[in-house]
Formats: C-alpha cells, sequence, structure tokens
C-alpha cells in the first residue's frame, strides 16, 4: 500500500505560481537588460565597473541606466 500511495504522490500535478506584472515594469526590466547588453557592447567603463565591484552594482546600473536607457527604451517597448 505505501508503494501504491507514492506513485500516486508521483503523479499529481505540479502547481506553478504566475507572477503578473504590469506593462511599465516589464519595459523598465526590458529597458535595464538592453541598456546593460549595450554597454558591454561599447565596453564603457561603468559597466566593467559595475561587474567588478557587485557591491557598489547599483550605483553603476544606475549610471549605465542613465547613459543608455533612452537610447534602448523604443526596443524595450516591442
Amino acid at each position: 500500500m505505501i508503494i501504491q500511495e507514492y506513485l500516486d504522490f508521483l503523479q499529481e500535478r505540479k502547481r506553478t505560481t504566475v507572477s503578473r506584472s504590469t506593462r511599465a515594469a516589464k519595459i523598465k526590466r526590458a529597458t535595464g537588460s538592453l541598456a546593460s547588453a549595450a554597454a558591454k557592447k561599447k565596453n564603457d567603463p561603468a559597466y566593467k565597473k559595475m561587474v567588478f565591484h557587485k557591491k557598489m552594482w547599483k550605483k553603476y546600473k544606475d549610471m549605465v541606466m542613465r547613459k543608455y536607457a533612452p537610447r534602448v527604451r523604443s526596443q524595450a517597448r516591442r
């Protein structure tokens, strides 16, 4: 009987969570990702510092965002 209970347990459907976010949040995430990719492609010193100094990552991420966000925001909206 124990084996049958275990097999039934394995056959149960797994539940996944669905997180919902607004369109603005999706655009912000995409803009950040694209800004980092653009900075990496251009060998930006702020990007190199951002990667090297993990503790100061947020500061350098903000610098990269200020520089590249206007350029990549249109790509993020697609």
